[in-house]
């Protein structure tokens, strides 16, 4: 009696599954192919552990005075010198970064998640929502943002930094909601949200689930840049004086304090200067290289060199 052995068949391989990592990948490798990308975010992060870090390395307090130190040049006791009233100019710059960043990326989170909500919501919907929003749109197009704030920013001293960020996002939002809503229409046609919209998905889950996640891509290239923007906005209005208040310090405060003594106390101006002019640079390098790495039809990918086949004469 013969025995017949079956072998075990070998596990199939699965096809066509999508893979989110695969992407991910994809985009990571576009990202370090772009040199000016890692650059940026080599800066930024060093920016921000210098805010951060960078108070735990001196023993001065931005705020403390040392009355035997009066305009000081940088020395071994005073990294960045002293200013008139012998404040540590280190200590200060420091506080001063951290505040500003700080400031820039609450207004950039802020103002995207507002022009993500707006801009979807009027693209998919229509009507008279859409009609509204953009009438909401238009109309703090028109006014003159600088202005309102400077008039606002005065009647809010009482409550603190965190009012003025949000005066801030408040019109900083409204050129992105337009373009959010313009990509929003071309999506709601598009098979799978039709799809969801037979099956009874409710539109705020479509929206959260569907919409937003396609429009990702550029709201992140958008926020990156819109802390660049932000942090300079701060800055100028600081340097007015509508902006940081006292005792607190920010990059604007500290440009508009050294600015009258830049050209005998140079130490004064410069480092803060170089500092804002620094981190705005690396955030728009980070921008172009996200730009670039989320953007499907970007040439930027790094691409495999063909190998070149040599034909190799056989020898009689």
């Amino acid at each position: 009696m013969t025995t017949l052995s079956v072998e075990p068949a070998e596990p199939v391989a699965t096809v066509g599954v999508p893979r989110a990592a695969g992407r991910g990948r994809l985009v990571l490798a576009r990202l370090l192919a772009a040199r000016g990308a890692v650059v940026g975010a080599v800066v930024v992060l060093l920016l921000f552990a210098l805010a951060f870090g960078g108070p735990y390395l001196t023993p001065w307090h931005y705020a403390t005075p040392d009355f035997t130190a009066l305009h000081r040049p940088p020395s071994a006791e005073h990294w960045f010198g002293t200013n008139g009233v012998g404040q540590d100019v280190f200590a200060q710059t420091v506080r001063g970064l951290q505040k500003s960043l700080v400031i820039g990326l609450l207004v950039a989170l802020f103002s995207t998640v507002l022009a993500s909500v707006v801009g979807a919501c009027a693209g998919y919907f229509g009507g008279w929502i859409d009609r509204a929003l953009m009438f909401l749109v238009d109309l703090l197009l028109v006014f003159p943002s600088f202005l309102v704030i400077t008039i606002v920013s005065a009647r809010l001293r009482s409550a603190g930094w965190i009012a003025f960020v949000l005066l801030l996002a408040l019109f900083n939002w409204m050129i992105t909601a337009r373009v959010v809503r313009s990509m929003t229409i071309s999506l709601r046609e598009r098979e799978f949200v039709r799809a969801a919209r037979f099956m009874g998905v409710r539109p705020l889950r479509i929206i959260s689930r569907h919409i937003l996640p396609n429009v990702a891509s550029f709201l992140i290239i958008d926020a990156t840049i819109a802390v660049g923007g932000a942090v300079m906005s701060e800055t100028a209005l600081s340097y007015f004086g509508f902006g940081v208040k006292a005792p607190d310090v920010s990059l604007g405060t500290l440009l508009a304090a050294g600015t009258s003594e830049a050209p005998v106390f140079p130490w004064l101006f410069y480092f803060a200067a170089a500092l804002l002019v620094l981190f705005v640079l690396a955030v728009n390098l980070i921008g172009d290289g996200l730009r670039d790495a989320l953007d499907p039809t970007s040439a930027a990918a790094p691409r495999r060199r063909p190998r070149r086949s040599v034909s190799r004469r056989k020898r009689p």
